[in-house]
């Protein structure tokens, strides 16, 4: 396992914050940068596509001048998402303006995207890439992408359906570069069960729609701190790609969470209404599994600092527990 150069002693914690369509706009992109855990938001969030280039100006000017204001916290990187699909007619442009202000990092979604890859290694920039199995996976990284994010099952957004300790241990088999893991993480011990079971960091999305920063009306965060686990439904009709949702908000839509028909793969969407009158992240929000953990609207600042404390006490009672085995022996 490696961690790429531009992470090293800018992370307080090894998390990455997904990139949540609506959700993350520079305001919770900057607030995780600060806290010390990569931000990122999709390219495809900034509209019109002019946009873009404001955003990047204003994220990197406000982390620049808070990293100089304070040269002793940990100030992450931050990343842009590409959806690299037929669907998505910016992607080009997106990239472009990205390659123009050298975002340090690029998440990639969906195809292998060996031009996104091209672009970014131009400048010095990284990529990293979702994938939901080992097939993904390997055609990732015969795209040459840096690092992969792994979306396994109760993982918010387009998911995989796969456990993490099956699809971790067997992608480790073949790939050694850095891996980021997604599905239910919601706290700071399971950032470190992540780093256990072979991952280098953990990807997280649902949890930081329950945080002041995020751009979601406060009915969904609402709903967030009301749900479960059980409370999710795995959808492909949305968006044409299988996704979790929460049951209350397609249920709010005039639809039946439990009897819903399969989406027609062809007519995949992002970003709009996708196979449905209501339109998906605006009015059928999306969760993870991991929704059952939120039990309120935190800052980001605060809750990344609860889950360092929860990451540093798990690490000392494992130690504990096994300094404890071997004194016994």
């Amino acid at each position: 396992m490696s961690v790429p150069a531009l992470f090293k002693g800018r992370l307080s914690i090894p998390v990455i914050g997904s990139p949540m369509f609506i959700a993350s706009t520079p305001e919770l992109v900057i607030a995780q940068c600060k806290a010390g855990i990569v931000g990122s938001f999709p390219a495809l969030n900034a509209r019109p596509k002019e946009v873009l280039e404001d955003w990047l100006k204003r994220i990197a000017g406000e982390l620049g001048e808070y990293a100089a204001k304070h040269p002793d916290k940990p100030v992450a990187p931050f990343a842009v998402n590409q959806i690299a699909h037929h669907s998505n007619d910016r992607l080009m442009h997106d990239v472009e303006v990205c390659v123009k202000h050298k975002v340090p990092m690029f998440i990639t979604s969906l195809k292998a995207p060996a031009e996104v890859v091209q672009a970014a290694h131009s400048y010095g920039g990284i990529v990293m890439h979702d994938v939901i199995n080992v097939r993904h996976a390997r055609k990732a990284i015969e795209a040459g992408v840096d690092g992969l994010i792994l979306v396994c099952a109760g993982a918010g957004g387009h998911a995989g359906t796969h456990s993490p300790f099956a699809l971790v241990s067997e992608v480790r088999r073949f790939f050694k570069g850095p891996i980021a893991l997604s599905g239910a993480i919601s706290n700071g011990a399971q950032v470190l069960a992540a780093q256990a079971m072979g991952a280098d960091f953990a990807y997280i999305g649902t949890r930081f729609l329950a945080t002041t920063e995020a751009s979601v009306v406060p009915e969904y965060k609402q709903m967030l701190i009301d749900s479960a686990a059980a409370d999710i439904v795995y959808t492909s009709l949305f968006s044409g790609v299988h996704a979790n949702y929460l049951k209350k908000s397609v249920a709010a839509s005039g639809m039946d969470p439990e009897n819903l028909p399969e989406a027609d793969k062809s007519k995949m969407n992002f970003g709009t209404e996708g196979s449905s009158h209501k339109k998906v992240w605006r009015d059928i929000w999306s969760a993870g599994q991991g929704t059952g953990t939120i039990d309120g609207v935190l800052p980001v600042a605060d809750l990344v600092a609860r889950m360092r404390r929860e990451y540093d006490a798990a690490r000392a009672a494992l130690a504990a527990g096994v300094a404890a085995d071997q004194a016994a022996e």
